[in-house]
């Protein structure tokens, strides 16, 4: 019976391959939708006669922390992990690209047709502008999909890369994802600058429609894999499926009594604090990034969303290369102390005096090292923590709590920025020393993962590839 499990399509190196490239496509789609507004906040700024919309900086927080508040206030992250586990990964995935691009098409019409001017009274947000409001609603539902269409991607490459090169394959998928997150960076200005504010929004939207007709095609794939399980289980007692099957894991039921066994994992909590810790720091810092080279190191508009694109573009080829070392080394911990530690001395270092471009470029080269190590270790971490069938609403926590800080973060820095704005001055320094506060407990959360992995024996720091 090995023989025929070895034959069939789960097993098979170009199907995962296959599988990989897809879903990350559709990852990759959702984050250049996730990004693109960020490099666009000096235009957002200006004033209308000028070509801008006449935002301000805690508007603009406003806007980019509203990508988790429907996640946030309405639980969907809950009940997006609980529709994956019950539902699967097809149902779940076509959901989560659906919802995507009808949020990106809402943000497109709000700054299209929308006058910025009227203002209303948003409960919860206080007077901002209308269009503001608008975009940010369309944002809100982008981010239903986009955390569900993340959770369902994880699941579907533990799915099909269990004991075989997973983090490899998580690398490559946040390889993939970061290509999005360096494209919007780098040539949303270049395009907005050369074809009007709404262009880039626009070929945001089309980037997730492609996106969906690809898991489309992926769908199909995963059917089949479905159909072959299902005969050879036919063949087989269940004793011998679960010891050989790769795939048998999938197929166990989820309860709602098993989230007890999560909820009481010291494990996994500090995955999720180190997640919530790690990507506040870094994602909503990025959202301001490109303001602050125009406003601090003196960088030319139009170049300015290139030197942040230096990070993901650096995590594009480093991230695979941590992730095939996670694989065969291990590591998986001490590498998320490193990465923490990397990530807070460059907000440190970004905080203090200076205003030279090279500077500011070889600090994100190394913020682009952090960006790679510590999430080639993190992802794959998860399932040697949660069983598969907790895991995508293990997953959904995770998101859950990491979408608070993302929501409120930017939502915070905008408002100090607001505060320490003097005319055409900005004063960054007490928001980066925000940023730097939370790298630091995303230290002593790493560092404590290590020491409860060496305690607990979770395998943290074992290989992944099974020998």
């Amino acid at each position: 019976m090995r023989d025929e499990i070895r034959n069939t399509i789960a097993t098979k190196a170009w199907a995962r391959w296959t599988v990989l490239a897809i879903v990350s496509f559709t990852m990759m789609a959702g984050y250049v939708v996730a990004k693109e507004m960020s490099p666009l906040q000096f235009m957002l700024e200006k004033a209308v006669g000028d070509g801008g919309m006449g935002w301000t900086s805690g508007e603009f927080g406003i806007f980019a922390g509203s990508r988790g508040f429907f996640n946030v206030f309405l639980l969907m992250l809950f009940v997006g992990g609980i529709i994956l586990d019950k539902m699967g990964v097809r149902f779940t995935g076509i959901l989560s690209c659906v919802l995507m691009l009808a949020g990106s098409a809402a943000v497109y019409g709000a700054i299209t047709y929308t006058l910025p001017d009227p203002m209303w009274n948003v409960p919860l947000l206080g007077l901002i502008k209308r269009q503001v409001a608008l975009a940010a609603l369309g944002f809100a539902f982008f981010g239903i999909g986009y955390e569900m269409c993340g959770i369902t991607v994880s699941k579907v490459v533990v799915r099909w890369f269990s004991g075989k090169e997973m983090a490899l394959a998580m690398g490559l998928q946040v390889a993939m994802a970061r290509l999005g997150t360096a494209l919007a960076l780098g040539f949303s200005p270049i395009i907005a600058l050369k074809w009007g504010l709404p262009r880039p929004i626009l070929i945001g939207v089309f980037c997730v429609g492609v996106g969906l007709i690809a898991y489309l095609y992926y769908c199909t794939m995963d059917r089949r894999l479905d159909t072959e399980t299902q005969n050879l289980d036919a063949q087989q007692d269940v004793e011998t499926q679960n010891l050989a099957s790769p795939v048998a894991e999938e197929d166990e039921q989820f309860h709602f009594s098993d989230m007890k066994l999560t909820i009481k994992n010291p494990g996994f909590w500090l995955i999720t604090l180190l997640c919530l810790f790690y990507y506040s720091a870094l994602y909503p810092f990025l959202d301001f990034a490109t303001k602050l080279m125009i406003s601090k190191y003196g960088v030319d508009s139009h170049l300015a969303g290139l030197i942040p694109a230096i990070l993901p573009f650096t995590s594009i080829v480093l991230t695979p290369l941590f992730g095939g070392w996670c694989d065969k080394k291990g590591r998986g911990a001490t590498m998320m102390v490193i990465g923490s530690v990397m990530l807070t001395v460059v907000l440190i270092v970004f905080a203090m005096p200076g205003s030279a471009s090279w500077l500011a470029v070889t600090l994100m080269c190394v913020l682009g090292i952090a960006f790679s190590l510590l999430p080639a270790a993190l992802w794959p971490a998860v399932p040697k923590i949660v069983p598969m069938k907790q895991l995508g609403t293990s997953y959904s926590i995770i998101y859950y709590i990491q979408n608070i800080g993302l929501m409120l973060i930017p939502v915070l820095i905008g408002k100090v920025l607001e505060h320490d704005t003097m005319g055409e001055q900005v004063d960054y320094t007490n928001s980066l020393i925000i940023f730097a506060i939370i790298g630091v407990g995303a230290i002593v959360t790493a560092s404590l993962l290590l020491w409860l992995d060496r305690k607990r024996h979770y395998g943290l720091e074992d290989p992944n590839i099974n020998s």
